[in-house]
């Protein structure tokens, strides 16, 4: 009866207020010396495994712990070397170099059955890859008076530092801070970058926008197109770049870093730190993505599921609440244009047959995003709200 009277008695909606009034953020929390998760941001046990009847029948072999062992067959996300993709020697019979055609079976395989991919020299120097993680961990490390300014959740804001973008709809935060560059109305102004970050965040996407252009490509090829489709589609033309920082936290059996979710985005690109915490779920196993060197992480989002019907696949990650130490990541979110966000997107028509029929009706990235974020990160998929 205690138990319960203390449910009883608990006021999510004031803890929750009173924490945001601080505008300091989970790692305000760090900061004043918390020993304990505070509730609203406590996970309920069954959030930190994942495992179904069918699987546990199918893998008996398996532990029933929802992560995968080391020395499972299907334990690495694969890791892609980019470098020779556009080497014009080589051709095979239809005028493609072919190195190029094994790097583009290598992201058809990775997108149609693991979702995700890694990839080494793809272009991003070292020094602007670590300069990027240095500019969001300065941020976040600051004093809080030095980035209280940038709090805010108003969408129109298109540089906001934020804890948590779904804390007032989802049952239980994460323990994590973000701040959010918006580029889907182009590019911003110097003056809208916080000064400790700025030239650091503006190198990067300098690079990150001619990957996006390679990947465009590679993935159009990947799907037996030509490599100019997603590009007129537009498909992946504007980018939100989201910086999160995930502290060192005192009880992390008991919160996440980021709860189970899949993208809304045609494509994201994740630079992470070398602390780990990012798991992929594999036919119902949590898989590490540990962190290596030079390496960036792409991975299909809920849109290029729908519009490739169900050929790419968009999985579900998350993020583990860190033990040893702070973790910083940089994930750039890329959709349709703004010129497009009320284009309806459906299944590619060249897909499509009396044997293969539409799996999703048509939508637009404005209500698809609508709609993944009134329900929050609630741990399902916004997917099959728009299956036929």
């Amino acid at each position: 009866m205690e138990v319960l009277g203390e449910s009883l008695c608990y006021d999510r909606a004031r803890e929750v207020k009173l924490f945001e009034e601080t505008r300091a953020g989970v790692k305000g929390l760090v900061d004043s010396g918390v020993t304990k998760v505070p509730r609203f941001l406590i996970h309920p046990p069954e959030s930190f495994k994942e495992s179904s009847p069918v699987a546990e029948e199918e893998e008996e072999d398996d532990d029933d712990d929802g992560v995968l062992d080391d020395d499972d067959e299907f334990d690495q996300v694969p890791v892609i070397d980019l470098d020779g993709y556009d080497d014009d020697e080589e051709k095979d019979g239809v005028g493609r170099s072919t190195r190029r055609a094994e790097v583009v079976r290598k992201i058809r395989e990775a997108a149609e059955s693991w979702g995700f991919f890694q990839m080494v020299n793809h272009g991003v120097p070292d020094a602007v890859l670590n300069g990027m993680l240095e500019g969001i961990r300065e941020f976040h490390e600051q004093p809080n008076e030095s980035k209280i300014a940038w709090y805010s959740r108003d969408p129109k804001k298109r540089v906001r530092f934020y804890c948590n973008g779904d804390l007032l709809v989802s049952r239980t935060a994460n323990w994590r801070d973000s701040i959010i560059f918006d580029f889907q109305d182009g590019p911003l102004e110097k003056e809208a970058f916080p000064s400790v970050c700025r030239e650091r965040v503006e190198e990067y996407m300098k690079h990150v926008l001619k990957l996006r252009q390679v990947l465009s490509e590679l993935l159009s090829e990947a799907l037996g197109l030509s490599k100019d489709y997603l590009g007129r589609t537009e498909c992946m033309k504007s980018e939100t770049l989201v910086c999160h920082y995930y502290p060192l936290c005192p009880e992390p059996d008991l919160t996440q870093g980021t709860t189970k979710h899949s993208d809304p985005s045609s494509l994201t690109l994740l630079l992470q730190d070398h602390m780990g915490g990012l798991q992929v779920l594999r036919r119902n196993r949590w898989v590490d993505v540990p962190p290596l060197p030079s390496v960036l992480v792409a991975n299909v989002g809920d849109l290029m599921q729908l519009i490739t019907n169900d050929k790419f696949k968009s999985v579900e990650h998350r993020v583990l609440a860190g033990k040893h130490g702070a973790r910083v990541s940089a994930a750039c979110f890329f959709y349709p244009s703004a010129t497009h966000r009320h284009k309806p997107y459906g299944p590619i028509k060249e897909f499509l047959s009396e044997e293969e029929p539409p799996k999703y009706r048509e939508t637009n990235i404005s209500d698809y995003l609508a709609y993944y974020r009134s329900k929050g990160l609630d741990g399902n998929s916004a997917l099959p709200y728009f299956r036929i």
